[in-house]
């Protein structure tokens, strides 16, 4: 089983969207180019940069990511800013302020069944069965990202097209739809997503070469894969210069909230080991509570206050167009 947009690819990687920099549109644009899918992270960004982004990849093939918005929390977010606070005046930085829960979700919704895209995936849930039938009716193709056999359930049940099945290996944010950070590998959850859905799979977490993805795709266990990491280091992403040296020069990697308020797999560093243990269910409030002192981190070349987003496999990220990894790849997978 296939779909359109999976059909039309010579070489079956998809460059995960990777919301608040590293993805940009010629990393995208060139992951299309030598076969693959490239995505837009559509998360994070006003309607205006939203647009701006989508509008420039119209010449060619592309998918568009969204966040679904989260329901608020009980969480205490005034004791965890609290607890912070000596971050915050190390950095000489304010709190930040929650600007909008929903990420601007419905506007964003209703520009892009105005302005069709080939493909709009979701992170955090499912579109309801109405959003995705007003995609299709426009000629989108709709997949969704899914941590569990359940959660791949209720995606099929709501009629998409394809899903982006992630494993705990994955760096970034967890795409559980009630914010938990299941520990099933990621072989685990194809099969058990599999057991359930007929519907095609693309495989996301800890995958960095041809050589990691060819035995999925052999087994039948996935149709594609979606690769984020792999791609950090290359000369089209808009990865921070502090977070490319980071890849090589620190090991471990470790889910946390601390940053933001949704388990996140990044480089372990200071901040990290000091607040994981009491930051709260709360995104995206502490997503945006934290992003002066995560600014002025990254301004100041400083990893100890930065969130830096990578997977189990980021000592494997090279320097290197995505040209030539894609390339490399599509050899190793023998296309």
């Amino acid at each position: 089983m296939t779909t359109r947009i999976l059909s039309e690819l010579s070489v079956p990687i998809v460059s995960a969207p990777m919301a608040g920099g590293p993805s940009t549109p010629d990393l995208a644009r060139a992951v299309t180019a030598a076969g693959g899918l490239g995505m837009i992270a559509g998360a994070l960004l006003d309607l205006e940069k939203f647009a701006a982004q989508i509008d420039s990849m119209r010449d060619v093939r592309f998918g568009v990511n969204l966040f679904l918005p989260d329901d608020p929390t009980s969480a205490d977010v005034d004791a965890y800013a609290a607890r912070i606070a000596p971050w915050f005046e190390k950095y000489d930085a304010e709190p930040g302020v929650l600007p909008r829960r929903d990420d601007f979700y419905p506007e964003k919704f209703r520009w892009l069944i105005h302005n069709p895209v080939p493909l709009v995936s979701s992170t955090f849930g499912t579109f309801d069965a109405a959003e995705v039938a007003a995609f299709h009716e426009v000629g989108t193709e709709v997949w969704c990202t899914v941590t569990s056999a359940t959660e791949a359930a209720e995606a099929e049940r709501n009629g998409v097209d394809a899903l982006v099945v992630q494993g705990p290996e994955a760096g970034g944010h967890r795409g559980s739809f009630d914010g938990s950070a299941p520990e099933e590998p990621l072989d685990q959850v194809l099969a058990a997503v599999r057991a359930v859905s007929t519907l095609p799979r693309i495989a996301a977490g800890g995958l960095m070469d041809g050589f990691d993805i060819a035995p999925l795709l052999e087994s039948g266990a996935a149709d594609a894969a979606q690769l984020g990491t792999a791609f950090l280091n290359t000369t089209e992403a808009g990865t921070r210069q502090v977070h490319r040296d980071q890849l090589t020069e620190t090991a471990d990697t470790a889910v946390t909230r601390a940053f933001s308020g949704r388990p996140a797999r990044g480089i372990v560093n200071e901040f990290m080991l000091d607040n994981s243990e009491d930051a709260p269910l709360a995104y995206p409030d502490l997503h945006y509570l934290t992003a002066p002192m995560r600014a002025k981190a990254g301004a100041a070349g400083d990893p100890s206050a930065l969130s830096m987003w990578a997977g189990t496999g980021h000592l494997r990220a090279r320097r290197a167009t995505v040209s030539e990894l894609m390339s490399e790849w599509a050899q190793q997978l023998g296309r």
